[in-house]
């Protein structure tokens, strides 16, 4: 009798340990968060009041769009590098086709709002779709793909502002950049509405199981009769799509439109998905993952600047969390294959 409670002690034990191993993924990034609030508030009193807590969402806000459809692509287990430039190329593309002051130098052509945003969002759908051809139909690894694809994008912002900087932009997009609805920023409603359709997309959709499907087991996805090329295809343009949003939006909110405005926002978006838990293997995390990661990096970025920290060591703090995630993100995905070769 008292053996078979000892085993029963130690099966739970061990079925309590390999819950904590796969969760692992989701423990760390929001005992992060807890620990980082904690800390900042702790070292800054003025660190949780209300108006701080606006400005990190806020700060967060293009970073977060560009996020969400990026944590699309990196859910099947692909990745886009160009997410930065075609956020950039939107804004440019939108700021071309409205009519600017008379001191900026740049020949552009004046059309109405909607359709400079038409054209902006056209430019960034067919980007995406050239990513997507050349991923799914030539062949092309994405890294390598979206590699070509951010100078393409780099270019097209160069040939049509030529060094020089655009500030007006379609009063549309003026508002959801730098406006306010009852003391709540645009921005952070449309970043609120972005993460709340791709969680009910992924969540509750046929497409949202095809795209953990294609990213966890693509050959098996094949054999279920999942068009794998065509997940691919829309995973990228989504993509593409969101960044151009964000990349309009932050030029309303920078106030200004301009070569290599948004270039730090691709390591802002991969880290937000990665940091919050989303596996770079594809087919585990998600928009709540991406959330989390989103706040992580705002609470820090938001907290360094309160205890006035160094801006290079700033860096250098960012680039450390991003390494443990990634190691984390092995370190799990390395349990998953060694736990499927036992069970075969």
């Amino acid at each position: 009798m008292t053996v078979s409670v000892d085993e029963a002690d130690r099966t739970s034990r061990s079925q309590a340990l390999a819950f904590v191993r796969n969760q692992m993924r989701n423990i760390a990034p929001f005992a992060t968060l807890i620990v980082l609030v904690a800390f900042f508030a702790i070292a800054s009193p003025a660190f949780l009041s209300m108006n701080n807590v606006a400005n990190i969402m806020t700060q967060i806000s293009v970073s977060g769009i560009i996020a969400v459809g990026l944590t699309f692509v990196i859910l099947c287990a692909e990745i886009d590098l160009s997410i930065a430039a075609v956020a950039n190329a939107a804004g440019i593309v939108v700021a071309y086709f409205t009519l600017q002051e008379s001191y900026v130098n740049i020949a552009n052509v004046p059309l109405p709002g909607w359709a400079a945003i038409m054209l902006a969002l056209a430019s960034c759908a067919v980007l995406g779709l050239i990513n997507a051809f050349g991923l799914t139909v030539i062949g092309i690894p994405s890294f390598i793909m979206t590699l070509a694809m951010m100078q393409i994008a780099a270019g097209i912002c160069a040939l049509l502002v030529r060094g020089q900087i655009a500030y007006a932009v379609p009063d549309l997009v003026s508002t959801l950049g730098s406006a306010s609805f009852h003391g709540i920023p645009w921005i952070v409603i449309v970043l609120c509405i972005f993460l709340a359709a791709g969680h009910i997309v992924l969540t509750y959709t046929r497409f949202g199981r095809y795209v953990f499907m294609v990213g966890g087991n693509r050959e098996a996805a094949e054999y279920s009769g999942v068009n794998v090329k065509l997940i691919l295809a829309a995973v990228m343009v989504i993509g593409a799509v969101c960044s151009g949003v964000a990349g309009m939006l932050g030029v309303a909110y920078f106030g200004s439109a301009q070569q290599n405005e948004f270039d730090g926002y691709l390591l802002d978006a991969i880290a937000a998905v990665v940091v919050g838990g989303t596996s770079l293997f594809g087919g585990r995390g998600g928009i709540g993952n991406t959330i989390i990661g989103l706040l992580i990096l705002g609470v820090l970025n938001n907290g360094l600047d309160h205890i006035n920290i160094d801006s290079f060591l700033k860096i250098l703090i960012r680039g450390i969390i991003l390494l443990l995630a990634l190691i984390i993100n092995v370190y799990v995905q390395n349990l998953r294959e060694n736990e499927r070769a036992g069970a075969a």
